[in-house]
């Protein structure tokens, strides 16, 4: 598998993209009505006809209705609405026929059944004909067991309007206005708060900064309204639906309210890779870098970050801020990690297994489930690479899936992966994205593994131990006495992520206690919370 592509998932931007095609899961936002609540590169995945071990679909009658169990490939390309036109990821023309709604159906139900990971735990009173599109059928075809803490095991199953996924994952290219948004408390008095602006966006452009507080949105009290009408129009604010679409916020900065400020939203790519910096301390030099999105884009920005550290910067330890990082391709995942390491820790070593369901459904040997630590670049350039023996992640229920691989594999070789902030998301699964008539599938298709087998973190991976901190909006990431990070220095000076009187600045204290609530970017995309594989690498 070392040249297939592995995605996973977690936050995108605040996009129209996002605002249309997670409607249907608009009732898990952050701000609930009455106050409670809470790619990689391989565009829309694997091309009907090239998923691995599938053949083209035979000419067969299809069955005239979803209900029952078929082939999905006998109704594969089967479509109420069939596409035209040339598919950008395999420059040939979309291979849809004409067919009903039963057939998309039908299709949807076969494919669950053939390469679902927990295909024997979906329940089987379900009825095709109680669900009016195959995304509301498909929505309903997964496992109702729950992990051990109580959590539902299977919390990621999700579709994507194929065109924008395509376009999401390779350059992480949405409507927006450039500003993560994350909830530190969603229930009224909310506080929603600015987690990082994109550079060169329209945030950045009206001086917005991590830390911000929204006030009102458009004159509505973002902090105490309730009310379905008011609740909509805030999130249709934060995920603006096309370009152009604007909003008059109004923010409080260190407890001051500010002027209005309108934001447009414009056409927003994603800078993965931010803040790199090397950390003079006491006992060494520390590279410290913020990651947030596993895309095609960030391989270069990462490799350029490793660079920057060895050539003339002689770092002795590593700081990774993955705290907002849901995923993206898990090469990218695997390149990083082998930067990480030293060659002759990683060579010949698995980065990630994949175990897939009893059925073995996309016909793979087990040298073909294997994603080696990656030491090549996509065209192919050797990877530099830092030859640490331990890095310190920052991470909280943000961080998922590729992430969280980074961390597992690390730890799988022999690699200390010190973890300071809070409990990662808790993903060790993914999938084959499939498209079929427009809608790309994202069904758990199987488990990854490290080279000692361990991938059983469902409940997530917890911080050491006494380095639970809570995200710190008072300072800027990649500021020393942001509380994460400074946790994170004083792990590697002391031994303990206490921090000294000497190093406390102005309400760090306060910012380091647990919180009872774990603030969440708000309103993400599930695409950002999963592993996802797509078609190879270039040769």
């Amino acid at each position: 598998m070392g040249s297939r592509k592995v995605d996973d998932a977690r936050r995108l931007p605040l996009s129209g993209a996002w605002a249309a095609a997670g409607a249907a899961l608009a009732a898990a936002f952050l701000l609930a009505g009455c106050g409670g609540g809470g790619g990689g590169g391989g565009g829309g995945g694997l091309p009907i006809g090239l998923i691995p071990g599938a053949t083209t679909p035979p000419a067969t009658t299809p069955p005239s209705s979803g209900d029952g169990i078929v082939a999905s490939a006998t109704v594969a390309g089967l479509c109420a609405s069939p596409r035209s036109g040339i598919n950008p990821d395999t420059n040939a023309a979309y291979p849809d026929r004409g067919g009903t709604l039963d057939n998309e159906k039908s299709w949807v139900r076969g494919w669950i059944d053939e390469t679902y990971l927990w295909y024997g735990e979906v329940p089987t009173t379900l009825k095709a004909a109680d669900y009016a599109t195959p995304i509301t059928w498909f929505n309903v075809l997964k496992t109702t067991a729950t992990t051990p803490s109580g959590r539902a095991k299977d919390r990621f199953h999700f579709t994507y309007d194929t065109e924008v996924y395509r376009q999401l994952t390779q350059g992480g290219v949405s409507a927006g206005y450039g500003m993560e948004t994350a909830a530190i408390r969603s229930s009224p008095p909310r506080d929603i708060r600015i987690a990082f602006v994109e550079p060169n966006s329209p945030a950045t452009n009206a001086g917005l900064l991590r830390g911000a507080k929204i006030l009102t949105i458009d004159g509505i009290n973002v902090v105490s309204s309730t009310g379905t009408a008011n609740v909509n129009a805030i999130n249709g604010a934060l995920s603006p639906k096309a370009i152009g679409e604007s909003h008059t916020f109004t923010f409080e900065v260190n407890g001051v309210a500010q002027s209005p400020v309108q934001l447009t939203a414009a056409k927003i790519t994603s800078t993965p890779v931010q803040n790199v910096q090397v950390i003079d301390t006491g006992s060494g030099r520390v590279g410290y870098l913020l990651f947030n999105d596993h895309i095609t884009t960030s391989e270069t920005q990462l490799i350029n970050a490793v660079n920057t550290f060895k050539q003339g910067a002689g770092i002795q330890d590593l700081v990774l801020d993955m705290r907002y990082n849901g995923g993206g391709q898990l090469l990218i995942a695997s390149r990083l990690a082998y930067m990480i390491a030293s060659p002759s820790v990683t060579a010949g070593k698995t980065f990630e297994q994949l175990v897939f369901n009893d059925k073995n459904p996309f016909h793979l040997t087990v040298a073909q489930t294997l994603t080696p630590f990656t030491a090549t670049s996509r065209s192919g350039q050797a990877l530099p690479t830092l030859g640490l023996s331990r890095v310190t992640v920052l991470t909280g229920p943000d961080t998922c899936s590729a992430s969280e691989s980074v961390v597992n594999s690390l730890r799988g070789v022999g690699v200390t992966v010190n973890l300071v902030g809070g409990t990662t998301c808790g993903k060790p699964y993914g999938f084959y994205p499939q498209d079929n008539c427009g809608t790309t599938y994202f069904a758990i298709q199987f488990k990854g593994v490290n080279q000692k087998g361990e991938g059983d973190y469902g409940d997530g991976m917890a911080p050491n131990a006494g380095c639970v901190v809570a995200d710190d909006f008072n300072h800027q990431l990649g500021d020393k006495a942001e509380a994460r990070l400074a946790a994170a220095l004083a792990l590697r000076s002391s031994g303990s992520c206490s921090v000294s009187a000497k190093t406390t600045v102005q309400g760090l204290e306060k910012a380091t206690e647990p919180e009872a609530e774990q603030p969440y970017l708000r309103g993400r995309s599930p695409l950002r919370e999963n592993r996802l594989v797509g078609v190879p690498d270039p040769a």
